[in-house]
């Protein structure tokens, strides 16, 4: 497989870059912009063509004013519809939200309990289970026979009952020491 070069952008090539972005991000907002007056222009020309009011008469020119006032009337309706229709969106959204946040808020998280780990498990979840680690922590500590430790006890016990006389003074230490060993 051939080796992919990486190469590194400088700083300055960065810099120069950014700028030609910047540089064309604002010719196309001005384009932008002029393509929307330019839009607005046609819509108006077609839906608003400009009114020739030379050489009209006084009872013609009231006649158009009544037209253009019914015209705005039935404008005015329609953006009143709308507004309401957006007000009555805007009002459902909110409350919608608020049922969500008042759901969110019903459930009860469970309380979280200790949960005891073994070092193996743990190694398991961080390497993953294709490594096999075992850190046995218990193979390492000393190993104690339970024969000697109950042999010892029963010994002791019966030592001090039977014979207190014979283990009182230095001779008794001295046998204690010497039995110890």
């Amino acid at each position: 497989m051939p080796e992919q070069k990486k190469s590194k952008i400088s700083a300055s090539r960065k810099l120069m870059l950014k700028s030609l972005m910047v540089a064309k991000a604002k010719d196309e907002l001005e384009q932008e912009l002029v393509d929307k007056e330019a839009e607005k222009d046609r819509y108006l020309a077609e839906k608003a063509p400009p009114l020739q009011t030379s050489g009209m008469s006084f009872a013609e020119l009231q006649e158009l004013c009544q037209e253009l006032h019914a015209k705005i009337d039935v404008v005015d309706e329609e953006r009143y519809d709308i507004e309401a229709k957006v007000l009555h969106n805007t009002r459902e959204i909110k409350d919608l939200n608020i049922k969500v946040l008042d759901l969110r808020g019903k459930f009860k998280r469970p309380t979280l309990r200790r949960v005891r780990v073994s070092a193996d498990a743990i190694l398991r979840s961080l390497l993953g289970s294709k490594h096999k680690v075992s850190m046995d922590l218990r193979a390492n500590l000393k190993s104690v026979k339970k024969e000697d430790t109950e042999k010892e006890k029963t010994v002791e016990v019966s030592d001090w009952r039977k014979n207190v006389e014979a283990m009182s003074g230095m001779e008794g230490r001295k046998k204690m020491f010497d039995a110890a060993q």
